[in-house]
């Protein structure tokens, strides 16, 4: 399948206007070929069985492991064996190392109202009553606590976005696995079908609620209450899309955090480290909190995807460094969803005000997109 879309004179001089009419178009970022759809949805079903995995021990962590600050058994959910010990230290496992790289970016990054939440009176009253049933009887806990009285709420805050970003993966883990029973039916066959659909997923989710409760001592203790009224798109997802698709974090041993050399810049909010970024041929090196999602999804990949990286001239020998580049289309079919979901009006309008103003939302988009991959994953 190739691109047909049909063609749109540029509507500016924006130098990713052609992805601006595409778009408009009802096309995609990604061009829409039959490898790209089979490489997205194959990636997807692999990301969305490892996201499975990864929610449930963020929410594990968060519910179960509360102020434990030796927690040498976090990644087990609660079922420790000697067998499960000995598969962890041969590393045959799931490295949910790289769940929390990508919580503590958006912990790091904030923004949204689960960040503006975590920093209210409210929060800290609730977070204080949860302390104090925790650290009752532990003479060292209670001593740190008034010795240092933000310490104990800012683990807290954290646990909040373990929580958190387990719900998050919750949805789009769903989302992703539906989306590869679909193409398996032969429901899905175009990448614009691929978007769709994570759209639709993101719309029906939008709405519900973020809330955080854990129990202490047979207490149940609300963190994040319904009442406070946080919700999946605005205070989670569109966070996590700036935190870990756009701005990420510098990769060790990639950049020098010698501040003297200025590599890395003093505003956060020009960071360009994140998913869409980032080059995937460091993938496999030390330090490249990647590697562990890529090696994580290359024992769940479809048969057929597969056979598309063993077709390659190098083999399996590249395969991690494979497995990121389709990553990395699939994320920018995400991005995509996200920039339709949130477009100030439907594309396809015909009101001419309506369209300035898309126009407007979609070089803001391309603006940020100007240093990513997106050039890349175009057909040569």
């Amino acid at each position: 399948m190739t691109d047909t879309l049909k063609a749109h004179p540029p509507s500016s001089s924006h130098p990713f206007a052609p992805y601006i009419n595409r778009l408009k178009a009802g096309g995609a970022l990604l061009p829409d070929t039959q490898q790209n759809v089979m490489e997205v949805v194959g990636i997807l079903k692999s990301y969305g069985i490892v996201l499975d995995a990864y929610y449930r021990n963020l929410l594990y962590i968060s519910e179960q492991q509360f102020l434990v600050f030796f927690p040498f058994f976090k990644y087990f959910n609660g079922d420790v064996s000697f067998a499960k010990l000995l598969r962890h230290w041969q590393h045959d496992r799931i490295n949910f190392e790289y769940a929390e790289y990508c919580m503590k970016a958006m912990f790091w990054h904030g923004g949204g109202g689960l960040d503006a939440y975590l920093d209210s009176p409210e929060f800290m009253a609730r977070s204080q009553s949860a302390i104090q049933t925790r650290i009752q009887g532990n003479p060292g806990l209670i001593a740190l606590h008034r010795l240092f009285p933000e310490f104990l709420p800012e683990h807290v805050r954290q646990l909040a976005y373990y929580s958190g970003l387990g719900q998050f993966w919750k949805v789009m883990s769903e989302i992703f696995l539906s989306l590869s029973d679909l193409y398996d039916e032969g429901k899905i066959q175009s990448i614009p079908q691929v978007v769709t659909h994570i759209q639709d997923g993101l719309v029906a989710a939008a709405s519900l609620p973020i809330t955080y409760t854990v129990t202490l001592r047979n207490q149940t203790h609300e963190i994040i209450p319904l009442s406070v009224g946080l919700t999946f798109l605005p205070d989670v997802a569109v966070p996590y899309v700036e935190a870990v698709f756009f701005r990420g974090t510098p990769f060790s041993g990639t950049v020098s955090y010698n501040a003297q050399l200025h590599q890395i810049p003093p505003d956060q909010s020009r960071f360009g480290y994140g998913a869409l970024f980032a080059d995937p041929l460091p993938i496999g090196g030390a330090g490249i909190p990647p590697t562990l999602l890529m090696q994580d999804m290359r024992h769940y990949l479809p048969d057929y995807l597969h056979d598309i990286y063993k077709g390659g001239k190098r083999g399996e020998d590249d395969l991690r460094v494979k497995i990121c580049e389709t990553f990395q289309k699939s994320m920018f079919c995400v991005t995509t969803a996200t920039i339709f979901g949130l477009a100030p009006y439907p594309l396809e309008t015909n009101d001419p005000e309506q369209q300035r103003q898309n126009q407007v939302y979609l070089e803001g988009w391309m603006d940020r997109l100007l240093d990513s991959r997106l050039a890349e994953v175009q057909p040569t």
